[in-house]
């Protein structure tokens, strides 16, 4: 451990548009923000070619491009962006304890937990270039359907938001191929029966992904495996969505934040708060239902008003 304890006002932990929109809201309100990145700068955005539904770019904006944007608005009002993630914190006390890298230690009057989700895939040497190359795998139905309109896409999941997206993409897709691994959904049965009911979506239980197809820069279909059968076969597709669930960037705050069943930091409804004071939330770390990067900015600007009432009340 560094001998060097360095106070701060503001700490933000990740990046991201919760991130970064806290950090501007914390900027301007001179409480002289740190942002620490975290080991994806930018968060899961810079995976995404294309944003169409971010307000004010008409024409679409690419992740890298809108995260390097919000970055830039940060730093110009001041945002001290540094590279690094959180690896221990003590929220026991009066004073915030946050280490980076094992090595600096962090005095800090007030915390925003903007470490985001990391979405769930199945591990397959091609779903994971499709992914990389931005043709054709995604974990965003609602972010990425709209580029699959009146094409023929594959799902794989049998939750809830798996049958929420495979809903949601059959209002734009000619054909939707659900593949459910196992032989009985997960889902609620009012969820189950929405895509049982829907006639473009084809559901096969107790099927795998063997490999997802392409021509090494788009996905033009998908290799299933009949588990009953033994059977492999091909699905044609130009696209392959992946609903098996996110896993939310929370461990190293279960011992001090109240976190849900599945990981999830719980706030105070109507607010950022968590069950800490001076320790808030913002962004997928705390949000598994919308997910997606207007709302997570939305959130940003909460926690940063939160934690300037918060210091206002301390003095």
């Amino acid at each position: 451990m560094s001998d060097t304890i360095e106070k701060i006002k503001c700490l933000i932990i990740g990046s991201g548009p919760a991130g970064y929109t806290a950090a501007i809201y914390a900027a301007r309100a001179n409480m002289n923000p740190v942002v620490y990145q975290g080991m994806q700068p930018g968060g899961q955005l810079t995976t995404t070619n294309e944003v169409e539904n971010w307000p004010g770019n008409p024409e679409g904006i690419t992740g890298p491009e809108m995260m390097v944007g919000l970055q830039a608005q940060a730093e110009r009002f001041g945002t001290d962006i540094r590279d690094g993630w959180a690896t221990k914190v003590d929220f026991s006390g009066d004073v915030h304890k946050v280490w980076i890298n094992d090595a600096i230690e962090l005095h800090c009057e007030t915390v925003i937990i903007s470490t985001g989700a990391t979405a769930k895939y199945l591990g397959i040497a091609s779903e994971q270039h499709y992914l990389q190359m931005g043709g054709g795998v995604s974990a965003c139905a609602v972010c990425d359907g709209f580029f699959y309109r009146n094409q023929e896409v594959v799902i794989v999941g049998a939750g809830d938001s798996a049958c929420e997206e495979a809903h949601y993409l059959s209002k734009l897709c000619k054909k939707v191929t659900m593949l459910v691994r196992s032989e009985k959904f997960r889902a609620s049965r009012i969820m189950e029966e929405r895509v049982r009911k829907t006639e473009n979506i084809h559901i096969l239980m107790n099927h795998d992904t063997v490999e997802v197809l392409g021509d090494e820069q788009v996905v033009t279909g998908v290799r299933a495996l009949n588990k009953t059968s033994g059977e492999t076969f091909d699905i044609e597709a130009t696209g392959f969505f992946v609903a098996i669930g996110h896993k939310p960037n929370t461990d190293i705050f279960k011992d001090f934040i109240t976190l849900d069943e599945t990981g999830y930091i719980v706030n105070t409804p109507g607010s950022s708060k968590t069950n800490v004071e001076g320790v808030f939330v913002s962004g997928d770390a705390a949000d598994h239902v919308y997910r997606q990067a207007i709302t997570a900015a939305g959130t940003g600007c909460m926690a940063a008003l939160d934690a300037e009432r918060y210091l206002a009340s301390k003095e």
